[in-house]
């Protein structure tokens, strides 16, 4: 069955149409399988960070907050007014904002033989006063730096590669650049964009204010830990009002954090106490989790009068935030915040699940034809496995590919069984190894403890010979297909993903599905 963009479009259009008539919902798109169903894709799975960002900015809606974008980059100044003397050191832990300062490149009797030798051609006049423009616009920005090189390959009439290289062997200004730093800093904490934008509304909108903001902040630390990166997501908010106290933080605290499976709640001074808070408000929160016991997991406390003063607010403010990766990793139990935030650096073992996922056959038949076949090769092979040889028994008869055909299966040697006794042999995972193992009481750990990957060996070399039959039938020519020794997978039909295999290396752990097979069918063309 090949995909069919229509269907999808149609699929799609069917949901958005019930969208608009029925009001604003989650939409849930076609599913590629719908339309293909032999496509098989692993299940999506969101980032558990990003989940639980989506997650608290759901709870902050449905607890009547409003979503503010607060600033990213904060001016020096601005960490001076907040933290007053404290701001030297907490400066310490912040990034500064640099960059790559213009350089005013000459261009003299050495740059024009330089060009020339790269250029293999000498630089005209009017193309050496039009270079020296576009030198003097890139620094002055009427050039962006995107546009360069094409600049200059154009009034040189050369590609950009040799322009590239001028670049980087002639124009010395260039080649030594060095990045300055400025007074503009990245956002160590959700505090710096709240007095922003603060100032900015607080006389503006109606009061009470309650706003939130899910979104990262940047923080420099000395060295990344199981605990601690230099970026993290904040889930922050704010109450400003008249009549707002600190008693609206444990509120607060209480509705957000219910959400997340936390039933009790405890709420103690911070010892910390930040420069923007007022004197012993800061408070931290610890909850019960049904798994986790008691943990922190927030900080409240009321905006600083002197601070709030600095911005020209005039109401009382409070402001509550909590580690988004650190609910996160209560929440999945993790135990290091490096292997949850970035795992595809830290990988982990593959469950035997995801191996036995990771097992399917390499052939099999495409027609439906071809499927019927290759079942009723199993079937046959199964009831006449015991039989001994010289002996051949036909499986099937009809049509297949558009040629009547004749389908045995047979054993040629005298005395032997049609089938060996691997055939029997099913695929399992187990602990980590891909093994194909027979139904007897010395692997029945492996069939009980282990995942089946649902193929049976027998299974596997009939949707071989099916395959290879309907291929010969679609030429009108007769198939032999037999299997003797397995010694590797692709021996019995089976193909094991590249990520599996890479996993069973790295661990060392086996691929073991040897085993005698001894299968062989053929067809005739009728």
């Amino acid at each position: 069955m090949k995909f069919d963009p229509e269907a999808w479009k149609a699929r799609s259009r069917e949901h958005f149409e019930r969208a608009w008539h029925e009001g604003p919902t989650v939409l849930t798109p076609p599913r590629v399988g719908d339309l293909y169903p032999r496509l098989r894709y692993p299940a999506a799975a969101p980032h558990p960070v990003f989940a639980m960002v989506h997650r608290l900015r759901e709870t902050y809606l449905r607890l009547g907050f409003t979503e503010i974008c607060n600033p990213i980059i904060v001016e020096e100044k601005d960490v001076y007014r907040q933290f007053g003397p404290e701001a030297s050191a907490v400066l310490d832990r912040v990034f500064y904002l640099g960059g790559l300062e213009r350089p005013n490149q000459g261009i003299g009797r050495e740059e024009l033989e330089g060009i020339a030798s790269i250029t293999g051609k000498p630089v005209t006049p009017d193309e050496e006063a039009r270079l020296r423009q576009i030198l003097q616009e890139y620094k002055r920005s009427a050039i962006d730096g995107d546009d360069l090189v094409h600049a200059t390959s154009q009034a040189l009439g050369i590609d950009d590669g040799l322009t590239v290289e001028i670049y980087e062997k002639v124009f010395s200004a260039f080649r030594d650049l060095a990045p300055r730093s400025s007074r503009s800093t990245l956002r160590s904490h959700m505090t710096s964009g709240w007095f922003l934008t603060l100032s900015a509304l607080w006389e503006r909108s109606p009061l009470p204010l309650r706003l939130f903001s899910v979104d990262r902040c940047f923080r420099r630390e000395q060295e990344e830990g199981p605990t601690r990166l230099m970026s993290y997501h904040s889930a922050s908010c704010v109450v400003a009002g008249d009549d707002v106290t600190n008693e609206e933080g444990k509120a607060v605290a209480e509705a957000l954090l219910s959400a997340f499976g936390f039933t009790d709640f405890r709420f103690r001074p911070d010892e910390k106490r930040s420069k923007y808070y007022m004197p012993d408000t800061q408070t931290e929160v610890y909850a019960r989790h049904p798994v986790h016991d008691w943990v922190e997991v927030a900080t409240f406390g009321m905006y600083s009068p002197s601070a709030l003063a600095e911005y020209g607010i005039g109401i009382p403010v409070m402001n509550l935030g909590l580690g988004v990766e650190r609910l996160a990793m209560i929440t999945t139990s993790a135990q290091d915040i490096r292997e949850m935030v970035f795992p595809q650096f830290h990988p982990r073992p593959l469950s035997d699940l995801e191996i036995a996922r990771g097992v399917t056959v390499r052939s099999e038949p495409s027609t439906v034809e071809g499927r019927v076949l290759s079942r009723a090769i199993a079937r046959t092979a199964r009831e006449h496995a015991a039989e001994t040889g010289p002996c051949s028994f036909v499986a099937y008869e009809g049509p297949l590919n558009g040629t009547k055909v004749r389908v045995l299966v047979e054993e040629q040697e005298e005395g032997a069984r049609l089938l060996g006794p691997a055939c029997g042999n099913e695929v399992f995972a187990y602990q980590g190894s891909i093994l194909g193992v027979p139904d007897t009481p010395q692997w029945s750990a492996v069939r009980t403890e282990g995942v089946s990957c649902g193929i049976s060996y027998l299974d596997a070399v009939s949707m071989l010979a099916a395959a290879r039959i309907e291929g010969g039938a679609a030429c009108q020519e007769p198939v032999h297909v037999q299997v003797k020794v397995a010694k590797l997978p692709s021996d019995i039909n089976l193909r094991v993903a590249d990520h599996v295999m890479r996993d069973i290396t790295d661990r060392k752990k086996k691929v073991d599905v040897r085993g005698p097979v001894f299968f062989a069918a053929r067809s005739e063309i009728l």
